[in-house]
């Protein structure tokens, strides 16, 4: 057939009726006298006449001719025989207008003692017959690529369109395979599909691909092509049908909502500035742009401040700080760029206006010219490499989110020799708006994080002594920036009579409220510990103080609370005291702390955990062990222990073959085992407290039962006094004698036995007096007129610092000097 071929040729004929369908058909009901008895609502559709204005009237006067009473009592007559009849039948619509339907009567029926008939009829429409010119135009001018392949895949005959998809002339592609003719369209892959379809008799139906075509070389299309089998009367296939659309613009709009789609899972996967602007650039090559540079506003690169412009703030400076941030190319190394990562940078495209970034909208430049005088007089290098490298298409986009400018994302295009275009534009926006707001979160998150960080750092311990008791170390690792700053803390805290208080604890939840809370937490153990209680009751107080803080905290207005409710805390207190090298610990739902012996041995003792810090209404018990002189004693919170396994036990197995190892001075071992326990970052931080107990030699501790008689004093205070002196103490002979004999005489009026004197040198020399009274002394002020009552005001006069603390026994008063 000619696809060229015009005219109509087509004739009207009657469309064959089912005999059996009367579903929608028109129905009335005559009596053999002529007159409508009944009328439905299919007859007044058909013959726009209503129930009322037909029915008891004489049904001739529906038709459209004059009657033929022969005829209707021949039709009469057959009906009444049971046969039924059926015909045409002319008739008038109610608005003049005649009808041609088709007739059926039934056989007659009896309603009371009439006798009546059924029709139903419905409207005869012609049908045309399409004649060969029609079909030839059809073919020849469908909006569808068309083609017939014989058996051997060769065109025999295809149509106006597929010649233009392909631009290959007909009379080329006759007698031709599609693989030598259009190899750029997957011809293999289709071929293949072809024999399958002569194979198998299946249809292929929407197959799409994507590619070149001699009708535009320069742009790549997307194509939906169907396969099915042409037979013969015999059905045997002789023949392959071959239909094409391009459907460029559907695949186009599918791809750029595949790329939007596809970003949201690629940018943004972390809260760092610098990542996510890389993985902005990474994301778009080669997908989108063949070069990518993203700068970022130095302010927001900077972790001081607010940083970033906002947009309403009035206008810009006049030349933008710029960096660096981001950076990819199809080419290996990214030659195109003037600039690196992390370089200062105050590029923006013509006409160079700095709104761009506050409030200006993308600029699109379809088609570089590097000759141009705003490229080659402002910008002469990057005019160099665009010539160089045929950066030939661009689009460069303002970072924008909440109302604050962060910086610009160029788009470039060389390899691909499409040129961008307003769909390109509003996919490139689509992008950098997605990394906008991660970035934009990354921003804030930074900030929060590095003030938390700094908040933490700062109330953390900056340096750590045990005095002569415990060589300490210690390690923080922070989290990962993902998990947020916690809230562990350690400190050491000298106590009386050289022993050593050492704490490590972990408040629940992240960021800079917990920080704060650990702040206070810490400033609150302090403060305990310098009352010299026992671990047992420092703990109930801080769960009193964490209940109490937690209630304030939810007592709060919400519009005014800045902080998240405190909710809980755990807690490890250890007291170590050097003379008898026993050391008392209590825990609050902490991990136990571990003890390394002097000759490796590794255990972890077992110290009643007791319930975290903010329950209340639960004790907290005590366990006191004997510590081996150079014994390795180390606390830790839960970070350093689970591990990417999550095994609490396993992770203790862990640390303690790590902290068994011998030959390592302190400091290397407390770092080196975080970073053997800890490789990776971890989403909680990681606190480590190791101390190696010293003991205090017998040399250096002299102690005297106490007589509960006056007359004892004066031989304490000369025994003291020879003490000093043999300590080479000389200096301080004179005070201690004062402060001995206040004590004991205090202790021997007011006090119960067993009272007992003891001097202790170590970084101090301590006077000690322990008594069986647990009445608390109190410095008082005497007055001028008063003969006694300046005890313990000349000792507070004479003493660095003094004390009491109790015993299960008693009580302790205690008096500390400084040794010259």
């Amino acid at each position: 057939m000619e696809s060229g071929r015009k005219g109509v040729d087509a004739s009207p004929s009657v469309a064959p009726r089912d005999a059996f369908d009367a579903s929608t058909d028109a129905a009335a009901v005559i009596s053999a006298d002529g007159i409508v008895v009944g009328w439905t609502r299919g007859a007044e559709a058909l013959l726009g006449r209503s129930a009322p204005e037909v029915m008891g009237r004489p049904a001739a006067r529906l038709l459209a001719v004059p009657g033929d009473p022969a005829r209707a009592a021949g039709i009469a007559e057959r009906c009444r025989a049971g046969m039924g009849w059926n015909g045409l039948v002319p008739v008038r619509h109610r608005d003049g207008r005649r009808l041609e339907i088709d007739l059926r009567v039934s056989a007659s029926f009896g309603i009371g003692d009439r006798e009546c008939f059924l029709l139903s009829a419905r409207e005869q429409r012609p049908q045309w017959a399409v004649g060969r010119s029609v079909l030839d135009g059809f073919l020849a001018r469908s909006p569808v690529g068309m083609a017939v392949m014989d058996p051997e895949l060769r065109y025999v005959w295809l149509n106006d369109t597929l010649e233009r998809f392909g631009g290959v002339p007909r009379d080329q592609r006759l007698g031709r395979r599609l693989s030598e003719l259009l190899p750029g369209l997957q011809a293999e892959t289709l071929e293949g599909l072809m024999r399958k379809v002569l194979a198998t008799g299946d249809p292929v139906t929407d197959y799409e691909y994507v590619g070149w075509s001699w009708s535009d070389p320069h742009r790549r299309h997307a194509y939906s092509t169907s396969f099915f089998p042409l037979v013969d009367a015999g059905g045997s296939v002789t023949a392959l049908g071959y239909m094409v659309q391009d459907v460029t613009e559907r695949w186009h709009a599918r791809h750029l909502l595949s790329l939007v789609n596809e970003a949201g899972t690629s940018i943004g996967r972390t809260l760092d500035v610098l990542r996510t602007a890389q993985e902005l650039a990474d994301f778009s090559v080669p997908r989108f742009a063949d070069f990518v540079v993203v700068d970022l506003l130095e302010a927001v690169l900077s972790t001081e401040g607010h940083g970033a412009w906002l947009t309403d703030a009035g206008p810009a400076p006049a030349r933008p700080a710029m960096r660096r941030a981001g950076l990819q190319s199809a080419r290996e190394g990214c030659p195109e760029a003037v600039a690196r990562v992390g370089d200062e940078v105050d590029f923006l495209p013509p006409p160079g206006d700095v709104n761009l970034l506050m409030s200006g909208e993308p600029i699109h430049i379809p088609l570089l010219d590097p000759s141009d005088a705003a490229w080659a007089t402002e910008q002469p290098v990057r005019a160099a490499r665009i010539r160089e490298f045929g950066l030939h298409s661009l689009i460069s986009v303002p970072m924008r989110a909440r109302n604050t400018a962060l910086g610009l994302t160029t788009f470039a295009r060389s390899l691909n020799p499409v040129p961008f275009g307003p769909d390109d534009v509003l996919l490139a926006q689509e992008l950098v708006a997605r990394a906008a707001v991660c970035v934009d979160n990354a921003r804030r998150y930074t900030r929060e994080h590095t003030a938390a960080v700094t908040l933490q750092r700062s109330l953390l311990p900056q340096a750590l002594t045990g005095g002569t008791a415990l060589e300490v170390a210690s390690a923080y690792l922070p989290a990962d920036p993902t998990g947020g700053v916690g809230g562990d803390w350690f400190d050491v805290i000298p106590l009386s009579g050289a022993r050593v208080g050492l704490v490590v604890g972990d408040v629940v939840g992240h960021g800079i409220a917990a920080a704060a809370s650990m702040g206070r937490l810490r400033t609150a153990v302090q403060t305990l510990a310098d009352m010299e209680m026992p671990p047992d009751e420092l703990l109930a107080h801080l769960d009193d103080l964490v209940l109490r803080l937690s209630d304030e905290d939810a007592g709060r207005d919400p519009a005014t609370r800045t902080t998240a409710t405190f909710i809980g805390a755990t807690c490890l207190y250890a007291v170590y005291d050097p003379v008898t090298r026993r050391c008392t610990m209590a825990r609050a739902g902490h991990p136990p702390p571990v003890v390394v012996g002097p000759d490796g041995h590794v255990c972890f003792p077992e110290i009643p955990a007791g319930p975290p810090l903010g329950l209340g209404g639960m004790a907290f018990e005590a366990a006191e062990i004997e510590l081996a002189e150079n014994s390795l004693l180390g606390l830790y919170t839960n970070g350093l222990i689970e591990g990417a396994d999550r095994d609490v036990e396993s992770g203790m197995a862990r640390l303690g073959a790590v902290l068994a190892r011998t030959g390592t001075d302190l400091c290397t071992l407390c770092t080196s085992a975080v970073e053997q326990l800890v490789p990776v970052p971890q989403p909680d931080d990681i606190a480590l407290l190791l101390a190696r107990t010293r003991a205090v030699g017998a040399d250096r501790v002299a102690s005297w039962d106490v007589p509960t008689e006056a007359a004892a004093v004066g031989r304490l205070r000369a025994q003291a006094t020879r003490q000093v002196t043999d300590w080479g103490l000389g200096e301080l002979a004179m005070t201690t004698e004062l402060i001995v004999s206040e004590l004991v005489t205090n202790a021997i009026r007011y006090a119960d036995p067993p009272i007992r004197l003891r001097l202790l040198r170590d970084a101090r020399l301590t006077c000690e007096v322990a008594d069986g009274s647990s009445t608390a002394p109190r410095l008082r002020h005497a007055r001028s007129t008063d003969e006694g009552g300046r005890g313990l005001f000349l000792v507070a006069q004479l003493a660095h610092r003094w004390g009491a603390r109790y015993t299960a026994e008693g009580k302790i008063i205690w008096a500390e000097q400084e040794i010259p």
